[in-house]
């Protein structure tokens, strides 16, 4: 019997592409596809995955993390333990309220007020959380249900970046495409090698239109990720304002479930006290309009078309 292969989508060129590698090689009869939600993509990268399901005509599974089974053990925890541990009654009293009202059912944020923190580079759970285990719960349910070997497809390539070069490149020529996990799950990377341009020309074969926000000046379409940078933070505040103000809410509810009653979505190091005045979401998308490393404002950037085609692979050409 042949094996399943199934291809984790994120709404991104490289997931695309090994999307229709993978019904190339293998047909639909033999290929799955499945989406991880985190609650906290962009809604363009929604409406792309729904168009992509219909255009290669390939049903796509959402799947979604559900806190419900963490959320009042830790609203236990909040109420029974901090007080021992010298949290002010206070404090403690704001972060009960938040947890009695239950889950939000956003994935991202459920999991943020359960840690009491935004991810950070250093402890960068999200991915971990919000994607990888609800992906692999949905492929040992594939296994299970249709006794067959299961093939993940992973659409990463090394030069995306430096990280990913050194964890997957292997010895002299090669590349760790392939791993056996066991259990009948492989692990596949058909897409290592190739070039940015091979994956847009991937596109282009078999006349798929890629993910819109390439178009709008982003090098990645995923999440908005606590490790952007300057430019990319700036894309999504010039065009994506609703998104940023979503965040300063969720900023305003994390810190209320904080022991230091500050949380900020990007890091703020120093005074926790002043954490949110001096890093909270509004002033990183201040700090993402300017220059000469945040002394002065960027008259360019202020001139910009937010809405004119931009891209760095040339897709407005």
């Amino acid at each position: 019997m042949e094996p399943l292969h199934i291809v984790s989508v994120s709404g991104g060129k490289d997931s695309t592409a090994t999307l229709l590698l993978a019904l190339e090689l293998h047909g639909h009869d033999n290929v799955r596809a499945v989406f991880a939600d985190t609650g906290n993509e962009h809604e363009l990268t929604y409406d792309y995955v729904r168009y992509l399901e219909g255009a290669v005509e390939l049903p796509i599974k959402w799947v979604r993390r559900d806190f419900t089974d963490l959320w009042w053990p830790r609203r236990d925890y909040v109420r029974d333990v901090w007080p021992t541990k010298g949290v002010a009654p206070e404090v403690v009293q704001r972060a009960l309220r938040v947890f009695e009202r239950g889950p939000t059912g956003i994935p991202f944020l459920d999991l943020c007020i359960i840690k009491a923190r935004f991810p950070s580079r250093m402890a960068q759970f999200c991915t971990h959380e919000l994607k990888i285990l609800p992906i692999t719960e949905h492929l040992l349910e594939l296994r299970d249900t249709t006794g067959r070997q299961i093939w993940s497809w992973q659409g990463v390539r090394i030069e995306e970046s430096a990280a990913r070069r050194n964890k997957l490149q292997g010895c002299g020529a090669c590349v760790r495409s392939y791993e056996e996990i066991g259990g009948g799950i492989h692990h596949y990377r058909p897409i290592l090698r190739w070039p940015w341009q091979a994956v847009f020309e991937a596109h282009r074969a078999k006349a798929i239109q890629p993910n819109p926000l390439y178009s709008q000046g982003r090098t990645r379409v995923g999440c908005l990720c606590v490790n952007s940078g300057k430019d990319e933070i700036l894309a999504w505040s010039r065009r994506d304002s609703a998104h940023i103000e979503r965040i300063d809410e969720w900023e305003d509810i994390v810190s209320e479930v904080s022991k230091r009653s500050n949380a900020t979505f990007f890091p703020a190091p120093g005074d926790n006290d002043t954490a949110r005045e001096r890093g909270g979401i509004w002033q990183k998308v201040q700090w993402a309009r300017t220059t000469r490393g945040g002394r002065q404002f960027s008259l360019l950037t202020d001139l910009d078309e937010a809405n004119a085609c931009s891209s760095e692979y040339g897709l407005c050409e």
